[in-house]
């Protein structure tokens, strides 16, 4: 029988895996008062013993089913390979466990339906895990698009990219395990153009180079909404570091970097850097930007503290709100890899 976790202060996590981003997680949210990470598990104990104990983390299991069924775990974090998000997801609300899952949050939309359906019935809370959505810096530029900073938003391009290491072992180019540049990088891409937007496209065309082993490596599509609205993303994994987005209205423009993880300057111990947002209100080339200052800090934390919230205060409106956009990035992903694969434009 499955029982709803208690709601306690602080949100007790357990992590089911010990990939490098489990680290992270655990390393940022670690001094945070909302949220206790108190168990790890791995399909190797020696793996989830290590990493336990490097991580100050008090209990460690060898399997992912004995931390679903620890009863000190109120919610999982999970940062497996995108294949298992479903499964696992789906093991961890049937076990009455909320879950904070890792983008992209599933392969596709009906995937990503049926996490939510779980979810659902077992009274528990499924949010997909953007850092940078819940970086205060994304606060202020919502906030500034809806008080009409820059008018009527009319189009969007965004673009993030990096290349990827040990191309022999890393999990990003194997297609097994859902790797590929626009599942990778393009789901941040998509986050943005869905999140400023506020619904998914109405078709999408997109164009892709590919990698030995059959993932995309780099890919580039534009999206047409119902509305006669337009956006570009753009995804590599063979490209130097680059993210930023351009959001352009009928009376300004935004620029910003939506970075997951933020500092106030350089120096940073685990190298965060500012992330740049800068308006300029009117049309004219001549008008200055402006420089928008926020606050910073690791997007773990914040959305670790989000989700720790919505979950205390049983806000299922908000989640309810988080799933909509979750299911259009998953539908919309889906169309665009499908179009990519066919040379055509796809309705999403």
């Amino acid at each position: 029988m499955t029982t709803t976790p208690t709601r306690t202060q602080p949100l007790r996590i357990g992590i089911l895996g010990c990939a490098n981003i489990a680290k992270q997680f655990a390393r940022d949210v670690q001094p945070s008062a909302a949220v206790q990470i108190v168990a790890v598990a791995s399909r190797d104990a020696d793996k989830a013993a290590a990493f336990a104990a490097a991580q100050g983390i008090a209990r460690h299991h060898a399997s992912y089913e004995a931390l679903l069924a620890d009863p000190e775990v109120d919610a999982v974090y999970i940062p497996l390979p995108n294949s298992l998000h479903a499964e696992w997801a789906v093991k961890a609300a049937e076990a009455g466990k909320h879950v904070l899952c890792e983008k992209p949050l599933a392969l596709g939309r009906a995937e990503a339906q049926t996490m939510f359906d779980a979810a659902r019935r077992h009274h528990v809370m499924l949010l997909e895990a953007y850092p940078w959505w819940f970086q205060p810096q994304t606060g202020d530029m919502l906030a500034l698009l809806q008080q009409g900073a820059i008018g009527e938003l009319r189009s969007v391009q965004a673009s993030f990219g990096f290349t990827v290491g040990n191309p022999q072992t890393n999990i990003r180019l194997k297609p097994e395990l859902g790797g590929g540049a626009l599942l990778d990088a393009g789901s941040y891409t998509l986050s943005l153009i869905r999140l400023v937007m506020g619904s998914a496209p109405e078709r999408v065309l997109a164009d892709a180079s590919w990698s030995d082993s059959g993932v995309d490596i780099s890919l580039v599509a534009t999206l047409h909404f119902a509305d006669g609205r337009r956006a570009q993303l753009s995804c590599a994994m063979d490209a130097a570091n680059h993210r930023r987005a351009t959001l352009v209205g009928s009376q300004g423009t935004m620029e910003t970097e939506y970075l997951n993880h933020t500092s106030d300057g350089a120096g940073h111990p685990w190298g965060y850097l500012p992330s740049q947002l800068r308006l300029r209100r009117g049309i004219a080339n001549s008008i200055p930007f402006e420089e928008i200052r926020s606050p910073s800090g690791s997007g773990f934390r914040f959305c670790a503290e989000a989700f720790a919230k919505v979950v205390a205060e049983q806000d299922f409106d908000a989640i309810a709100r988080a799933a909509a956009a979750s299911l259009d990035i998953a539908a919309t992903l889906e169309a665009i890899a499908r179009s990519a694969r066919e040379g055509r434009a796809v309705a999403v």
